[in-house]
Order: C-alpha cells, then sequence, then structure tokens
C-alpha cells in the first residue's frame, strides 16, 4: 500500500466519522460503555480469584485429636494422604496454648490458663478451597480426629462472588459484544448510504473493493480506538478510586485489591483489541452489500 493511497484512506476515515458527528458520538460513547461494563466484571473477578489463592495459601483447617489417641505420627500420614491436602502441621497443646497468648496478650485471665485443657491439632492447608467441605469430611472421618474446623462460610462468599462475576462477565461480553458491533455498523451504514452514487461511480471506473472498503475500515478502526482509549483511561481513574475506598474502610481490611499497575497491560491489550477489533467489524458488516454486485 502506497504512501499516497494510505493518506487517502485515513483522510477518508477520518472525514466519514465527523460527517455524521452525533452517530459517531453515539458508536464511540456504547463503545466506551461495553468496554467499562466489560473490564469492570472482569476486573471483579480477577480480584476475587486473586482472594482466594490468597486464601488457599493462608486458609487453615484446624483438625483436634481426640484426648487419649496418642499415635499423631501415624494420624499426621493419614492425613496427608486425603486428596486436596498440601501440608499437615502438627500443633501440641503446649504450642497451641502459646500462640493463644501470643495472640492475645493483653487478655491477663488467659495467661496462666493449664494448656491441658486444650487440645492437640493438626494445622492443614489445602490445595483448592472450592473442595474444602469435602476435605473437612475426610477429615472428620479420620479416626483419631475429634473434629475439624474450617472458615467455609468465608471461603464459600468469594467462590460465589467470583462464579457469578465470571458468568455476568461472559453474559455481558457477549451480549454488549454484539451491540457495540451494531451500532457502530449502522453509522458506517449511514456513510455508505450517503456515499452510495459515489462509490457506484467508483466501481464503474474499475475501483477495487480494497480501495472502496479501505476508508470505511479507517473509519471503524479510529472510532473502536477511541472508544477503547476512552473506557481505559475510565477503567483506570474508576479502578484507583475503589481500590483508595476499600483501602481506607476499616470493614474492608481483609480485601486486598490487585494494584492496577499490575493490570494495565493486560487491560489496555483487552480494551484496544476488543475496542478496535468492534469498529472493523462492523465497518465491514457496513461496506459488505454495497461491494456485492
Amino acid at each position: 500500500m502506497g504512501r499516497h493511497k494510505f493518506g487517502y484512506f485515513v483522510h477518508e476515515g477520518f472525514s466519514n466519522m465527523f460527517s455524521h458527528g452525533f452517530m459517531s458520538f453515539a458508536a464511540i460513547g456504547i463503545t466506551v460503555a461495553c468496554l467499562l461494563i466489560m473490564g469492570t466484571f472482569t476486573l471483579v473477578a480477577v480480584n476475587a480469584n486473586g482472594l482466594l489463592k490468597d486464601l488457599e495459601r493462608e486458609n487453615e483447617m484446624l483438625a483436634f485429636v481426640e484426648e487419649d489417641f496418642t499415635d499423631t505420627a501415624a494420624l499426621q500420614k493419614k492425613l496427608e494422604a486425603i486428596p486436596n491436602v498440601t501440608s499437615v502441621t502438627f500443633i501440641s497443646r503446649q504450642q497451641a496454648m502459646e500462640r493463644f497468648v501470643e495472640q492475645y496478650p493483653d487478655e491477663k485471665m488467659f495467661q496462666d490458663l493449664d494448656p491441658n485443657i486444650l487440645r492437640d491439632r493438626f494445622s492443614i492447608k489445602v490445595m483448592s478451597l472450592e473442595r474444602i467441605s469435602q476435605t473437612k469430611a475426610a477429615v472428620d472421618a479420620v479416626d483419631g480426629i475429634a473434629y475439624a474446623s474450617a472458615a467455609e462460610e468465608v471461603a464459600g462468599g468469594f467462590i460465589t462472588i467470583r462464579n457469578v462475576a465470571t458468568v455476568v462477565c461472559v453474559a455481558l461480553i457477549a451480549i454488549l459484544f454484539v451491540v457495540s458491533v451494531f451500532i457502530i455498523s449502522n453509522t458506517i451504514r449511514l456513510t455508505t448510504f450517503d456515499r452510495r452514487e459515489e462509490i457506484a461511480i467508483m466501481r464503474m471506473v474499475g475501483a477495487t473493493n480494497g480501495f472502496i472498503r479501505w476508508p470505511f475500515v479507517y473509519e471503524g478502526f479510529l472510532m473502536g480506538f477511541l472508544g477503547a482509549s476512552i473506557a481505559f483511561l475510565m477503567q483506570w481513574g474508576f479502578y484507583e478510586a475503589v481500590a483508595r475506598g476499600v483501602s481506607s474502610n476499616d470493614a474492608l481490611q481483609l480485601i486486598e485489591v490487585i494494584p492496577f499497575k499490575e493490570l494495565w497491560v493486560p487491560v489496555a491489550a483487552s480494551f484496544a483489541g476488543a475496542g478496535i477489533f468492534i469498529g472493523v467489524g462492523g465497518s465491514l458488516s457496513a461496506i459488505r452489500k454495497y461491494l456485492q454486485v
């Protein structure tokens, strides 16, 4: 493609975009809205998944040993053999009491308690929180374990948030993608309708389909890229505002938001790719029937 042709295509693309100002603005606006909604739900799903991974690394299931059981080494091997268990650590009564005192140093009434009132226990790390209920049931069934304790409700809450966010994200991506292509396609279809006689003359004098098509492709590209750029900047600002709000709220200290600096490259690439694909796809869809003779 020669430099002059490229300049012509770009010039025509810009001219076409501004010749229908309101419709172009609507197409860019709907692209921004769609990408923002899709990006927000995707980032919620990413953060929920990150929290789950942190919980899987830090979450501790406690298995309390029966009072008269003494062969803790054999018991530990049985626990380590349970599916989804990654590590098992024995904690004696004395160690449990020392941890308790360290955790609550200001509670004077707990400082002189007899360790014998506590049970020996095992700290169990799991591979997947999604299977924590099954793992707890398997631990409870081991001979020598009195009972197991696990934060199933907390894990279940994060799993639900992640799954809902993922399902909603996928559904919105599908719906909003179609809406975006439809809006941009109709915007460019107006341009092609206004220029239908010019297109017909160009075909009569031997202009190739590519020569006719490229200005409209650039128009779609420009609208898609501009919409993606605006959406990315708005998403960045919105994400940072939410992150600051979460970090400053004492009730949400357990939630750690992934810094945007760790996400901006895939977010920018996804927004640019989706915006350009929507714009170019809409353009090709709009111009196709005028090139079928």
